[in-house]
């Protein structure tokens, strides 16, 4: 029996890996094809060492194109309607001549690392619409609810020419509102009658956000939103003001029937008037760009740590001593951060 030829295959495949070189990337990424959009993600986001260095220059030339889109952080408890609201909100973006891209983020299983990434399943007419472009990504064992190159993607997707960038989050712990670093309006979509133990509703959460949206108001639950509605406007003003002079808004809204969408989008246009108005949009921006700084130099010096091949020997040493309770757990991070200085400084 012959032995299959993969030769055909492997050379093509070699050279489609020379057309994903930063350069020619960022030149089809700026005619705005999708393709390349997908691929430069999928390029950021790998764990190959050569993959991380081409995607860093990768988002080097595309960082001057980016910062012209308005940028949404959308969170709720899993149930709330998010790829529902998200579809019919959506198709409001796209009804008034702008163009969209969803970084949507789905929850990575803690035992296999998979994960479904089923949004273009669930949002079947915006993932056919040629303005609009729906990046399913996995969480992965990153906290915050979005992945650790979900700023890098966003900085793609404004050099692609999209007017919105919407992050939709896991809406699993509160920690998951480290979005909010990342994006200029951050929604939190509630249900309505669902209890507060049930939708993990914690005060940080709350204050961080710049509008609550009860989905599903609609039918025989719609007086109920009402009701819910008025118990939000109350809780927001126990609240102190916002920085950015802006008083967060409660909405109510159908993501299945559309109603309330549209009084949605021109909160969030009123919003960006406002804030641009008064210099905050800028102020916020700038914010954010400094604690990414912080964040990329800890995440640098985390790594530095951990791929150093003595420092995870020594750190399982220390670990046997902590578990045999010879050491304190304080003592032997001391002992492993002094070991790790003295490595530095002979280098």
């Amino acid at each position: 029996m012959e032995k299959p030829d993969y030769s055909d295959w492997l050379n093509k495949r070699k050279e489609h890996r020379k057309l994903l070189n930063p350069e020619n990337l960022v030149e089809r990424i700026r005619r705005g094809d999708r393709v390349a959009l997908a691929e430069g993600i999928t390029l950021i986001e790998s764990e190959l060492e050569e993959d991380q260095e081409k995607g860093r220059r990768l988002v080097a030339l595309c960082l001057p194109y980016s910062g012209q889109s308005i940028r949404i952080g959308i969170t709720g408890v899993p149930g709330v309607g998010k790829s529902t609201f998200i579809e019919s909100f959506g198709k409001q973006i796209v009804s008034s001549g702008k163009k969209l891209a969803v970084l949507a983020i789905d929850p990575s299983s803690g035992i296999s690392g998979g994960s479904i990434l089923g949004d273009k399943t669930r949002m079947q007419d915006l993932s056919v619409n040629p303005n609009v472009f729906i990046r399913p990504s996995p969480a992965g064992k990153s906290l915050g609810g979005v992945t650790k190159k979900t700023r890098e993607s966003i900085f793609l997707c404004e050099a692609a020419g999209f007017d919105y960038i919407i992050v939709e989050t896991v809406g699993v712990g509160q920690s998951e509102t480290v979005v909010k670093s990342m994006v200029d309006f951050f929604l939190l979509l509630m249900l309505a009658g669902a209890g507060d133990e049930l939708q993990g509703i914690k005060k940080g959460i709350m204050e961080m956000a710049d509008a609550v949206v009860i989905n599903k108001a609609d039918g025989e639950n719609l007086r109920v939103a009402e009701r819910a509605a008025i118990e939000y406007k109350n809780a927001l003003h126990l609240f102190h003001p916002n920085q950015n002079e802006w008083i967060p808004e409660v909405r109510l809204c159908s993501g299945l029937e559309g109603s309330g969408i549209t009084d949605i989008y021109e909160m969030i246009v009123r919003f960006e008037r406002n804030t641009k108005l008064k210099g905050w949009f800028d102020v916020n921006r700038n914010k954010q760009s400094s604690k990414w700084l912080i964040e990329a130099l800890n995440e640098m010096i985390l790594d530095s740590f951990y791929d150093d091949p003595d420092c995870a020997s020594r750190l399982l040493s220390i670990k046997t001593k902590v578990l045999e309770g010879k050491l304190s757990p304080y003592a032997g991070a001391e002992e492993l951060f002094a070991h790790y200085l003295k490595k530095r400084h002979e280098i």
